[in-house]
């Protein structure tokens, strides 16, 4: 697949789970702020009740107060002397017109007795007219008695309002009956979460308040006025706060949460594809690379075998001993060439399965350096370049496998030979150092160098510079890899430090023996 189709790809499905994120984010804030204008609405109409409630409890209250002390003066009128002990009549009389214009008369009686509860006895005699006649206009006058005492009540009520407006708060709220009204209005609402209220007038001075009444937030506390009809000086507000509305509020789009979770998991799980597409892209194109360097790199000695072969097999060879030395030595240089790639390339098959199985004895790392530097220094110069040595650590002794370090060591002077100037003659600096208990091995040259996006890189397998030309430079990009990995397995480290143009070094940290 194209580099540029994954890309498309992964810009319309980034686009997607955007836009699903958005819309899911976008229902849930839209939902929270529905459910929060209910609950604002129901409390709201839950204290305008309860405010109410209180009115008409007050009313009622005082005018049953007004009634029994009318009614304690109107006994009182009635009552007898004490010095009487005799009952007494009061007789009322009434005239009341006709529709046809005859009078009707109407007479009350009462009597009462001292010590004794009044009782009124009512009477009719009638002038002349109908009897029909005569209660018509008993109703009309009941009619208007009605609609003047109804008058009067009213009057009454707005006095008792305006009486009781002077006593304090809390001798006009009972707090029982206020939390009975409140809870009972908010559980007709739908709310039955917990709630705590207070009590302040005016001036926001809190006259009473519930234990864990909390008023230092005041965005989610809800207030009410008290007896609205109140003189404004002597208003009483009633403020109510929830301090689960948070969690309640949420509750009621916790079914929205599993489908949020989905969606970020299915987004992880995109991104970790896309990864995986572009990893899998990069080890493709890193295969790619290494078949045609491998290739590349058998056809080589297969091809000088071929022609070797043939030439064995020429009359004229047979007859000349020195020749068919020759030929014989040639197959059999390429041949150790060309079992020395495939052992390469099995060996670093197997680091990420186990473990490499190391030999491990002392060795003089300063003797093992003097013999890999003799054996390539033939190498070297057949390049025009020049290798040196400097080997200045005291105690050189480190715990080694000497054929996998050996080939580490030839690993890193075959790279600076391979990346070398063609202007300019190579130089190769290899030296050995102690520093803090640890053997600094140190190989320098002066070649391309690398550049710094491919410094973290070089150690990878399959993993090799481009110089512009694909099979200029002949490997598998394997030897760095194996490097770092024998190195790792014998305790130490590696880096590579370089910069265009000017050359690259390579610097292995080992532990001494006596460390170990």
């Amino acid at each position: 697949m194209k580099k540029s189709t994954i890309w498309l790809l992964v810009v319309i499905m980034a686009l997607t789970f955007c836009g699903l994120l958005y819309m899911q984010i976008s229902y849930m804030d839209t939902m929270v702020k529905m459910r929060n204008e209910q609950f604002n609405e129901a409390v709201k109409r839950s204290l305008y009740r309860v405010s109410k409630s209180l009115e008409w409890e007050e009313t009622r209250r005082y005018l049953d107060e007004e009634v029994e002390e009318s009614q304690k003066e109107f006994l009182s009128s009635l009552a007898p002397s004490e010095d009487s002990n005799t009952d007494y009549e009061h007789r009322s009389q009434f005239s009341v017109m006709n529709p046809d214009g005859t009078i009707s008369n109407l007479e009350f009686k009462g009597y009462s007795h001292r010590g004794a509860q009044p009782r009124v006895n009512i009477e009719g005699r009638y002038g002349s007219g109908t009897i029909s006649s005569t209660s018509k206009a008993l109703q009309d006058m009941l009619k208007g008695q009605y609609l003047y005492q109804r008058a009067l009540l009213d009057e009454v009520v707005f006095r008792i309002l305006a009486k009781s407006s002077t006593r304090p708060i809390m001798e006009r709220v009972n707090i029982k009956k206020l939390n009975d009204f409140l809870r009972a209005d908010l559980q007709n609402n739908g709310l039955t979460l917990k709630y705590q209220f207070a009590i302040a007038d005016k001036d926001e001075k809190v006259v009473y308040r519930t234990r864990e009444f909390d008023d230092r937030n005041e965005d989610i506390c809800f207030t009410q006025i008290l007896f609205p009809n109140d003189p404004p000086s002597r208003l009483n507000y009633l403020k109510v706060s929830f301090p689960t509305q948070r969690n309640y509020i949420l509750t009621s789009i916790k079914f929205m949460i599993p489908s949020f979770i989905f969606t970020i998991i299915m987004l992880i799980t995109f991104l970790f594809t896309v990864v995986l597409a572009f990893r899998q892209k990069k080890l493709t194109e890193m295969k790619n690379d290494f078949i045609n360097n491998m290739t590349h790199e058998f056809k080589t000695p297969i091809s000088t075998i071929s022609l070797a072969a043939q030439m064995l097999n020429d009359p004229e060879v047979g007859k000349s001993p020195s020749m068919f030395k020759h030929i014989s030595g040639v197959i059999t240089d390429e041949t150790k060439r060309l079992r020395f790639q495939v052992e390469k390339v099995l060996q670093m098959s197997m680091f990420d399965r186990q473990k490499t199985m190391l030999k491990l004895n002392e060795h003089n790392l300063n003797e093992m350096v003097e013999n890999v530097v003799g054996t390539f220094r033939l190498k070297v110069e057949k390049f025009g370049g020049t290798i040196q040595t400097d080997l200045a650590a005291d105690d050189a002794w480190v715990m080694l496998d000497e054929m996998h370090f050996t080939n580490v060591i030839f690993n890193l002077l075959d790279n600076a030979v391979k990346y070398a100037k063609e202007e300019e003659p190579l130089n190769l600096v290899v030296s050995t150092r102690n520093e803090d208990d640890k053997l600094i091995l140190t190989v320098e040259d002066n070649g391309i160098g690398i550049r710094k996006e491919d410094i973290k890189k070089v150690f990878e397998k399959f993993y090799r510079v481009h110089t512009g030309n694909l099979h200029n430079v002949k490997g598998f990009g394997l030897g760095l890899a194996y490097v770092m990995k024998i190195v790792k397995d014998h305790k130490g480290t590696i880096i590579a430090d370089s910069e265009p143009g000017v050359g690259t070094k390579f610097i292995i940290t080992l532990p001494l023996i006596k460390n170990k």
